[in-house]
């Protein structure tokens, strides 16, 4: 006995591989099934589409949620104060000057929107913290020399899953 992949009777299948249980359930099963052939086709064509410069978007937003969600609950990097409802993920050396430090998390800690945003950073604040923070010898090496980084759509792919699966494991 199977049951019915649309109606979900029990029945009686004439061969192993049927997983209906008669001839209408079946065409019902084949368009659903073409319908998600069709919804796949349409996400891959979509993901063809995506340039670099999304595929960066994509990968930023991920590696500021994961950010968030490290540094939740303390105060703003520069500021000291409690970040309220607007909370960002602050580089110290900004991503334009430094795009080998985007995604790493040395460079990006919790910042306030006005730290963040109006005040450029705040960083003066942001490194005398930071250097409570992660210790002087770590801010000597963010602020020292680093190789240039092109970052591949591979890559960012990869950076992308790496911190989804942090965001999962800080969520649980």
């Amino acid at each position: 006995m199977k049951t019915c992949k649309i109606c979900k009777r029990r029945f009686e299948p004439t061969n192993s591989l049927q997983v209906t249980c008669g001839i209408v359930c079946a065409l019902e099963h084949g368009r659903k099934k073409a319908h998600a052939r069709k919804k796949q086709e349409l996400r891959d064509r979509k993901a063809a589409l995506l340039t670099l410069s999304d595929h960066h978007k994509a990968t930023q937003a991920v590696f500021n949620k994961y950010i968030r969600l490290r540094d939740r609950g303390q105060p703003c990097i520069s500021c000291q104060r409690s970040t309220g409802a607007k909370i960002n993920a602050g580089h110290y050396l900004s991503r334009g000057s430094h795009p080998e430090l985007r995604y790493n998390e040395r460079n990006c800690h919790l910042q306030c929107e006005k730290c963040n945003s109006w005040l450029s950073g705040n960083q003066q604040q942001y490194r005398i913290n930071l250097i409570n923070k992660i210790g002087l010898s770590e801010v000597l090496k963010l602020e020292g020399e680093h190789p240039p980084k092109q970052y591949r759509i591979d890559d960012l792919k990869e950076i992308q899953g790496i911190y989804k699966a942090k965001i999962k494991d800080l969520s649980v």
